[in-house]
């Protein structure tokens, strides 16, 4: 399984600040919260994906992890940049990205492999037309590059690609934002708009069409969650205001009802207005203004409500804080266990029992796996200072032993 510091899914180390605090677990609660959505989501066709988020609001945990996502990356890379040392940061991120990318080809040679194996264990030979995967296996010598090159993505494996993505950008990012907060929010909103209107995003090689999740539209999110963390890491704080209050439970509270209610005759209407789809409609690929308003309006009660943040702040010990911990882990563990959750479900005929049982066997597994990463860590630490210790120790001594010398020759 790939490992990186801390575990996280992209940057999120835990950096020292200049006044010693603790973690701040709601980061940590609310991507588990967000892993745990994601793959209920990715077995489809069972009775919990009814009960997840995006039956009640525009966004999904999607949207949700890569604005947590911008805002760690404010605090990992944030603290520690600037603009004369921007090629260090330009090379961690590169190397965070190349880790995602290996995480990315994990899971997809995962489920290429799992349904492979289902359709000649099974007899489902129609387990290969599910997902992509049989553009794939039709022209391998052409369907195996584009995997490797990401110009082809099997559906449920296409969030790491575009967080890949998002983390080459980073240096670019926090050059803008060191220059001017506005500066970047201004160039970042300017790409996610002129994508959307003209449709700008990488583009498949085997099939027609882009990429699921196009990176130059959702690194707007990405980038308020940095410039929000950084203008916090200044002393800033967020507005807090009635009005603003009112406006994003309002518009969490429209969403919810237009989802529940299927009022989406309604965004016909908008778009015969003649308005770019980017601005009135739905679409994920290019992240469409009513799913980002969404996400920020959540976002912005989260962090404002005192009671439902508190709520939130869990003690490092609580399981969804372990479980957020080790993100990049949990996630990779979780894609794979998704598709084994899907191939079930095909062989059985989408059973109703079989389907809920697998989601709570599968989450079971998770959070063990997640308790086991976290004893490895606590072990590699106490290791870590067992070997510090007597050096420190030792110095310490014999700094004493000089101190009490120098004394009794002054005397």
């Amino acid at each position: 399984m790939v490992t990186t510091p801390e575990n996280t899914f992209g940057a999120e180390r835990r950096i020292a600040t200049a006044a010693p605090s603790k973690r701040d677990t709601r980061l940590d609660v609310l991507r588990g919260l967000a892993l745990i959505t994601i793959f209920i989501n990715h077995v489809p066709g069972q009775i919990f994906e009814y009960l997840t988020t995006k039956n009640y609001g525009f966004s999904d945990a999607a949207e949700a992890f890569v604005l947590i996502s911008g805002i760690a990356v404010g605090i990992a890379y944030g603290s520690r940049f600037k603009i004369g040392a921007w090629f260090e940061t330009a090379k961690q991120s590169t190397k965070r990205a190349f880790t995602l990318y290996l995480a990315h080809m994990i899971t997809t040679f995962m489920t290429l492999a799992l349904f492979l194996a289902g359709a000649w264990l099974f007899h489902r030979p129609g387990l290969l037309c599910q997902i992509n995967i049989l553009a794939v296996l039709t022209n391998p010598q052409a369907g195996i590059p584009s995997l490797m090159l990401l110009g082809h993505q099997i559906g449920y494996n296409n969030i790491l690609p575009m967080y890949g993505a998002l983390m080459l950008m980073v240096p670019i990012i926090l050059l803008l934002e060191a220059k001017s907060p506005l500066l970047a929010l201004g160039v970042s909103g300017s790409v996610w708009l002129l994508s959307g209107i003209f449709e700008i995003a990488p583009r498949n090689t085997l099939i027609e069409g882009y990429w699921f999740l196009n990176p130059l539209s959702w690194q707007f999110l990405f980038t308020i969650g940095i410039v929000g963390m950084m203008h916090v890491r200044r002393g800033g704080k967020l507005p807090r205001h009635p009005l603003l209050m009112a406006l994003a439970a309002g518009y969490v509270g429209l969403s919810f009802v237009w989802v529940v209610g299927q009022l989406w005759g309604i965004g016909n209407t908008l778009a015969s207005l003649g308005l770019p789809t980017v601005i009135t409609g739905f679409d994920k690929t290019f992240l469409s203004l009513p799913r980002l308003l969404h996400v920020l309006a959540l976002g912005y009660l989260v962090l404002n409500i005192d009671a439902l943040s508190s709520l939130l702040r869990r003690p490092e010990s609580n399981p969804l804080v372990i479980f957020g911990r080790h993100s990049l882990n949990i996630f990779v563990a979780g894609t794979i266990l998704a598709m084994v959750g899907q191939v079930l479900l095909y062989i059985s005929n989408g059973d109703k029992v079989i389907g809920p049982i697998f989601v709570v066997l599968g989450l079971v597994i998770q959070f063990v796996y997640a308790y086991h990463l976290e004893n490895k860590r606590k072990l590699a630490r106490a290791a870590s200072g067992k070997v510090r210790a007597p050096q420190t120790g030792g110095l310490q001594a014999v700094s004493v032993r000089a101190d009490r010398s120098r004394g009794m020759n002054r005397k």
